[in-house]
């Protein structure tokens, strides 16, 4: 009995993660993809003994046409092959891997990119392809053909390759990241890696049959290969311009449909091998219900490095707060969304800790900087926050919950029964309502005080910009289509720019969270539509906004903080132009 519920629920992730990925293979992302893998697959026509293809002309005297045997037949597969190897480790170890040797997230990228280029060369020209393999010519080759390389050149694939994002790479990226990687994440990898190459497969062995059957392809392997070699260097420049991502953006995606059918399955809002014995009944808890529900036992709060507001520092332990009402915060605190959150939260413990209610804020951190211990006591002291707050550095109460947004609440009861769960902003009075009834059901003859009434600040999130990141490895709403990976980079003004988005002008360092001006000031144009603007910066200096209502200067110092841009009565559609100081460090917008 035990060895079917291990099996069923992998059988389950193996079918979604191959599913999703043959979905994913047919989208329109893979477009830049698709010349490569074809003309992969037409080298497999085997030589003579010259080196000359049957049919071809060489030193201007033909060489008799004779049969033609496929040779190289394993090479579509090879080339398959080490693309699912090389996208499987990298998507699974690679940011882990990466974090651990202190290297920039993008080096396998780059890494792979130099390959594909190398290969592409050597298609090109004979001589060189000759130097690459001349350091593996040790290796014994009783019979070589035209499959050598293929693997080589998958693997080259596989490290550049990003397919269109969702849920599924998402829940597999976060559990690689945090080092929770377990069978189901593994089989979810592999299976959605094969998925996606499957439709790959299909086009490399259509150019295999294309180069058997027809004759141009069979005479003229030497115009084939320096085709093949001149579509690698095209892709290798397009990856570097992120052309995947504008043809993305282009062409309108036909797999929309399917691709929401099998990322809003319950299986992949499970997955990241978050799922264990203590929060795997959370799911009967339909998020954001309107009524109680009981979703079993509440997970344990684990994995803390430091706990705030608590007598010398001491540990909460929700076994021992059996009899209280507990509400969960997760937050983070530069996030805007709980910043808006916080008020509630902060009026609600001031008004039930005396009927029963224990709040408990997990601060989970999304930037690097928010682990700094003491960024969250200013932060806390700065919202009026007194109940306890964990500092939940590592995500293991985070994922502990299967949570997934900030803010985040979960709601327990007296008897330590998760009753609650509520994503995002907004619904506070339904929150306040469950929280009232809770402590009714712990204490029947209770007399509460009167509701809270904190203003609701929660935006129409549909009709505002959304957070704007600014860090290479998070950016968001980049105008541009250039490069924007860590490092030293210059930057001009479009002449152009889209609605909601930013572009940058002068000289930048981008960092993988946050951008610095390099030797001088320099300057960041936002087009934006909201009531509030918000900038989080740290560092020393100044940052002077061109508004519509006129220039404004901040002056900028210590540990990251949100500063206020601009605000105003309504949403409106607008341009603001930051020229910053060096010695600022510039890691996000955020819009209310």
């Amino acid at each position: 009995m035990g060895r079917v519920e291990v099996v069923v629920p992998v059988l389950t992730l193996a079918l979604i993660g191959f599913v999703g990925g043959v979905v994913t293979g047919i989208s329109p992302c893979i477009l830049p993809v698709l010349p490569v893998i074809f003309f992969s697959g037409t080298q497999s026509v085997r030589r003579d003994a010259r080196g000359e293809t049957a049919g071809e002309t060489g030193g201007g005297v033909a060489v008799a046409e004779r049969p033609v045997r496929a040779a190289g037949r394993a090479r579509p597969y090879l080339v398959i092959g080490g693309l699912v190897v090389s996208f499987t480790l990298v998507t699974l170890f690679g940011s882990l891997l990466l974090s651990v040797l202190g290297l920039p997230q993008d080096v396998l990228r780059w890494a792979g990119l130099v390959v594909l280029a190398l290969i592409g060369v050597g298609l090109i020209v004979p001589r060189f392809e000759h130097l690459l393999e001349r350091p593996f010519s040790w290796i014994p080759q009783r019979n070589p053909d035209a499959s050598k390389g293929g693997f080589a050149l998958g693997l080259a694939l596989g490290a550049v390759y990003v397919p269109c994002a969702g849920p599924v790479l998402a829940a597999i990226t976060v559990a690689g990241s945090t080092g929770q990687i377990g069978l189901d994440t593994v089989v979810l990898t592999g299976t959605f890696s094969v998925g996606t190459a499957t439709p790959l497969l299909v086009f490399a062995l259509a150019g295999r049959r294309v180069a058997e059957r027809v004759g141009a392809f069979r005479k003229r392997q030497r115009g084939i290969r320096i085709t093949a070699g001149i579509v690698m260097l095209l892709l290798a420049v397009g990856l570097v311009f992120d052309v995947p991502q504008l043809l993305q953006r282009a062409l309108p995606d036909y797999t929309a449909p399917l691709q929401d059918k099998v990322n809003n399955s319950q299986p992949v809002l499970d997955l990241g091998n978050l799922t264990n014995d203590q929060n795997k009944d959370l799911s009967k808890c339909a998020v954001g219900a309107t009524e109680l529900q009981s979703c079993g036992k509440a997970p344990d709060i684990r994995g803390i490095q430091q706990w705030l507001n608590t007598p010398d520092g001491a540990a909460v332990n929700l076994a021992d707060l059996r009899g209280h009402v507990v509400l969960l915060d997760f937050w983070a605190y530069s996030c805007i969304n709980c910043q808006r959150s916080i008020p509630h939260v902060t009026a609600w413990d001031n008004a039930y800790r005396a009927s029963g209610l224990q709040v408990i804020g997990v601060h989970s951190p999304e930037y690097a900087f928010e682990k700094e211990p003491r960024n969250v006591v200013s932060a806390a002291a700065g919202f009026g926050i007194k109940y306890p707050v964990a500092l939940d550095n590592s995500l293991s109460t985070w994922t502990n919950y299967r949570n997934r947004y900030w803010p985040a609440h979960y709601l327990i009861d007296a008897t330590g029964t998760v009753r609650h769960i509520k994503f995002g902003e907004g619904d506070y009075d339904v929150t306040e309502r469950l929280i009232r009834e809770l402590l009714h059901e712990a204490n029947p003859g209770a007399t509460l005080p009167a509701p809270t009434d904190t203003t609701d600040s929660t935006p129409n999130t549909g009709d505002i910009t959304r957070e704007t990141f600014l860090g290479s490895t998070k950016q968001v709403n980049f105008a541009e289509q250039g490069q924007y990976t860590t490092g030293k980079r210059s930057f001009t003004f479009p002449a152009r720019q889209a609605d909601n988005t930013f572009a940058l002008d002068g000289a930048w360092t981008l960092d993988t969270q946050s951008i610095t001006p390099t030797g001088g000031d320099a300057r960041v144009r936002l087009t934006y539509k909201a009531k509030e603007v918000r900038v989080v910066l740290a560092g020393t200096g100044t940052l002077t906004v061109d508004t519509p209502a006129g220039p404004r200067t901040m002056a900028v110092s210590g540990t990251p903080r949100s500063y206020q841009v601009i605000s105003t009565a309504n949403s409106q559609q607008g341009t603001i132009t930051a020229t910053a100081s060096s010695g600022v460090e510039m890691f996000s917008f955020t819009f209310g």
